[in-house]
């Protein structure tokens, strides 16, 4: 579909009538990274896309701010009838799902290890979340999956326009925003997360009226995949009969 002049690539599956639930993925990754969470839910109506200048999706053509992600997911959910959707995203996806959820009407927001204030990228983020995957057994059970979808758009290794918008990223906090969030939040977040440190999470279960945060002890930036089942469960219990 194209979006603000670019093509957005984005599956649509479930039940077309049920609770639309949407996911975003976060940076260098695709719609693979949620599929398995989506999969779980497929009796609403699950749409997850290739943010763009990932996956499938085209680049975007000047540099686009946090903003302009949220724009364009809100013309994608009108254009496909998807109203008051549940979203849940994770890292950089979880920052565009916070932001939205500020703009537009959500009816329950998930984040997982989402970051919402400026960070400062000290080391490749390719490198990073590599060295985290090796060791969440649900990606270490995939041929290859790791090195293809995880950190395929580093900052060392994108193009200049992702280099720029990735820079856009880390330097805009939003913490002045969150409190206009009034939908149920549920925030998922590890103690050993060296992306967004745990820390940030309990300062921003306190910045959003209605949140709750659960914690995996010993888990890292992946938490939401290295204790996948544990997830599902807790997500199955926010989301609740939601359809």
């Amino acid at each position: 579909m194209t979006i603000k002049g670019i093509n957005v690539n984005y599956i649509d599956y479930g039940f077309k009538d049920g609770q639309p639930i949407v996911l975003l993925h976060g940076w260098g990754q695709n719609i693979q990274m949620m599929k398995g969470i989506g999969d779980q839910f497929s009796d609403n109506r699950i749409i997850i896309l290739d943010l763009p200048g990932f996956g499938n999706s085209e680049e975007p053509k000047d540099v686009w701010t946090v903003d302009d992600y949220v724009s364009m997911l809100h013309e994608l959910l009108e254009k496909l009838s998807a109203s008051n959707p549940i979203i849940i995203g994770h890292s950089f996806g979880g920052k565009i799902a916070l932001l939205y959820a500020t703009k537009y009407e959500v009816k329950k927001l998930v984040c997982l290890a989402s970051p919402y204030k400026k960070n400062i990228v000290k080391n490749s983020l390719k490198t990073k979340v590599l060295k985290t995957a090796k060791k969440v057994p649900v990606l270490n059970k995939l041929e290859g999956f790791a090195k293809k979808h995880i950190g395929s758009t580093d900052y060392k290794n994108s193009s200049e326009m992702m280099r720029k918008i990735m820079v856009e990223h880390v330097n805009y906090d939003i913490s002045n925003q969150l409190n206009k969030i009034k939908c149920p939040t549920l925030l998922i977040w590890g103690t050993m997360d060296q992306a967004v440190n745990i820390n940030d999470a309990y300062e921003l279960e306190k910045l959003i009226s209605n949140c709750g945060l659960v914690v995996y002890e010993g888990c890292t930036h992946y938490a939401y995949l290295e204790r996948f089942d544990q997830t599902v469960r807790v997500l199955r219990s926010f989301i609740g009969d939601d359809k």
